[in-house]
């Protein structure tokens, strides 16, 4: 089976496309997107389909996507990596605990 990542953050911005530029290197199907409405990208019911793994930064944006997509993620897990809304794009220190955190999930 392929392995399709889905990353998610609130808005889309510093996260989750961190994790997707880094995970997408590695030769990964990787997307990205936000739960907020003012997201770069919002996750969508394509995403939850599409992907094999479902990663969120928090334990507020899993909550929100069993809110919103509660029959679609029935046989879905979500790892909650809990990752706080204090880095920049590409950041070191985000960057390896991105690393620490999903290597063992793959």
């Amino acid at each position: 089976m392929e392995e399709n990542l889905l990353f998610i953050c609130s808005r889309n911005q510093w996260r989750s496309p961190t994790a997707e530029k880094v995970y997408s290197q590695k030769g990964f199907s990787v997307r990205s997107a936000g739960t907020s409405p003012n997201a770069k990208r919002t996750v969508s019911v394509n995403d939850i389909r599409w992907s094999s793994h479902i990663f969120v930064m928090e334990k507020k944006h899993k909550q929100w996507l069993m809110a919103k997509f509660t029959k679609l993620l029935k046989y879905k897990k979500i790892i909650v990596l809990d990752i706080p809304d204090e880095y920049q794009f590409m950041d070191e220190e985000l960057v390896s605990i991105l690393n620490d955190s999903i290597e063992h999930h793959l």
